[in-house]
């Protein structure tokens, strides 16, 4: 949903990504935020403007870089801190996401300036963007929840352990399931693996993510059913895309042009 003047704006809806309760953009300049509270986390980044809140009593600011994460059930408010206003993306999580354990914690930090952490939650909001790609953004939430443990509990991400046959049993479940395909929460239920275990274990061994290479074997399959003549919209449905444009956007990506020009230069010049 989109709703809002040029000046301030909005777009709320719900992913179909298990953790995800809401996803919210907004731009505003005048709205003040009474103090309210939430049944779930609340993770903010600010992409234009400073945001100013008090959480527990204590004044926090979010801006550039910085990520802030507000537990649930913790009353907030919030403003822009300048007179240009503010432009945030917001992701609200179930409360299962993170352990109630951390709520302590992220009322005492509840602001983090982390690179890694930032660009994991860029990359989700942009995934989220598209419909068709829930395996991608349900591991990029993984990565962005196991990032945000890391923060609040002080873990050392370089003692995890690898786990070369666990990814090799993952590759075979999603060679199996390519055109289907496969959640995470059931592959790591099959798998009987933590979800964040189970991309790591995936990325370290072949060199990409699992959702990549399921992408990847989609294209393979849809190569020599565009060459054979089959319309772009059937090629699409018939391995596992959401829909045409779904598959447009991949294949280009992957192979450099669209699926309607791939299939087209089977009758094309020789290239010297």
């Amino acid at each position: 949903m989109v709703a809002g003047s040029s000046v301030e704006q909005i777009r709320a809806w719900q992913p179909r990504v298990p953790g995800i309760v809401e996803v919210f953009h907004a731009r505003f300049v005048g709205h003040v935020y009474p103090m309210h509270a939430h049944d779930f986390w609340t993770l903010l980044i600010v992409d234009d403007g400073v945001i100013r809140y008090n959480l527990d009593r204590h004044e926090h600011g979010v801006l550039g870089s910085v990520v802030s994460l507000l537990p649930p059930h913790v009353p907030h408010n919030g403003q822009a801190a300048t007179a240009q206003g503010f432009r945030k993306r917001v992701l609200y999580l179930d409360s299962a996401q993170l352990s109630e354990a951390m709520i302590g914690c992220a009322v005492d930090t509840p602001t983090f300036t982390d690179p890694l952490l930032h660009r994991r939650i860029r990359q989700l909001h942009a995934t989220l963007a598209h419909p068709g790609d829930e395996l991608e953004a349900a591991s990029r939430l993984a990565l962005v929840n196991d990032r945000l443990g890391d923060l609040l509990r002080g873990n050392d991400p370089s003692s995890r352990r690898r786990d070369p046959g666990l990814a090799h049993r993952l590759r075979e479940l999603i060679d199996s399931r390519t055109t289907e395909g496969i959640s995470l929460t059931e592959a790591a239920a099959r798998l009987h693996a933590d979800p964040t275990h189970l991309i790591r274990a995936f990325s370290r061994e072949f060199g990409m993510p699992p959702h990549q290479y399921l992408i990847s074997r989609r294209v393979d399959r849809a190569r020599p059913l565009l060459l054979s003549g089959m319309p772009a919209r059937d090629v699409a449905a018939a391995t596992g895309f959401h829909d045409q444009p779904h598959l447009i956007r991949h294949f280009k990506r992957i192979l450099g042009t669209t699926p309607g020009q791939y299939a087209r230069s089977a009758d094309g010049p020789t290239l010297d």
